[in-house]
């Protein structure tokens, strides 16, 4: 090698390329969702702000405890969860949100499954039935638990006015601890069977028309096609509709706050009503922390097993 002559060094360009090509895909990819990612970005920080944030600070306070609103905090750890596990009234109210559960969503979906099945067929007087069955849904809670402590007024409302020429003495509706939660309970029925009715409407028209036809050639009656074709394609649809109404019996509570008050003798009283009391009447926010959290995770537990439910019947042959 001369002295004029530079020397040159060996450029590891077998490794270097990889990376290049890497990082172009890289950045052409985030190019592309870029727009995407910034359309959803108010929603993601609404989304983090009010949710996550809010669990967030749930999970704060339920380690924490305060002796009056202007106190200092004092770390307790669990044991607001244990007060609640212990406290009477709290077990009280996840008995009533069962019972309100069962006796809302059963009648409710069966009441959904009628007349999906009573309506399926898409015509000008079938329409108007499922606009007037729909109705309910669009009055918000507070204004129909309005109207219904109207209905339920003792001896001067109109369920009292009707049934007063058949029984010689009326119950108390509201007033009754033995059937004031089941009282309650009507208004959520009125209101929810027709917003489940769209469901089993939409699960209809997924069930194969040729199979139905062949089984009424085959000479299969109704019956025989509801119970063998119709139901059996809606079982995604049962699943979906019960875990909606299981999760609208947990978090509805303002006609509890406009009827009863949890009352009488907390016979009424759920479990969101009873976050609302240690919160707001009693000002225990650790403890009303500590029953949110306990909500939450079996509404979480809830939904996961029912989502893996869906996805063993999905992936079933």
């Amino acid at each position: 090698m001369s002295l004029a002559e530079p020397a040159t060094l060996p450029v590891a360009t077998t490794s270097v390329a990889p990376r290049l090509d890497l990082l172009t895909r890289l950045t052409a990819r985030v190019k592309a969702s870029l727009p995407a990612y910034l359309l959803l970005l108010p929603s993601l920080v609404f989304l983090a702000l009010f949710t996550y944030g809010a669990m967030g600070r749930v999970l704060i306070d339920a380690l924490y405890q305060r002796a009056t609103p202007k106190a200092p905090l004092r770390f307790v750890g669990l044991d607001n969860i244990a007060a609640v596990l212990a406290d009477p009234a709290f077990t009280g109210a996840v008995v009533n949100n069962l019972i309100y559960a069962v006796g809302t969503a059963v009648p409710s979906i069966a009441l959904a499954l009628l007349f999906a099945l009573a309506l399926a067929r898409t015509h000008a007087v079938n329409s108007a039935l499922r606009a007037a069955l729909f109705l309910p849904v669009l009055i918000p809670m507070v204004a129909a638990s309005a109207l219904f402590l109207f209905i339920f007024l003792p001896n001067v409302g109109l369920l009292d006015y009707y049934i007063g020429r058949l029984l010689p003495v009326l119950p108390n509706w509201l007033g009754d601890p033995d059937i004031a939660l089941y009282a309650i309970m009507v208004i959520t029925i009125w209101k929810n069977a027709g917003y489940y009715m769209l469901f089993f409407l939409a699960g209809l028209q997924a069930v194969p028309e040729d199979v139905m036809e062949a089984a009424h050639l085959d000479g299969a009656g109704p019956y025989m096609r509801l119970r063998h074709i119709i139901l059996p394609e809606l079982k995604p649809t049962f699943l979906f509709v019960t875990v909606i109404a299981i999760l609208n019996a947990v978090t509805q509570v303002d006609h509890v706050f406009v009827m009863t008050q949890g009352g009488p003798s907390n016979s009424t009283n759920l479990v969101l009503f009873y976050i609302y009391q240690q919160a707001v009447e009693h000002y225990d926010i650790g403890k009303a922390s500590a029953a949110t959290l306990l909500t939450l995770a079996a509404l979480m537990g809830l939904t996961a097993l029912s989502f893996r439910t869906m996805a063993n019947r999905e992936g079933a042959p």
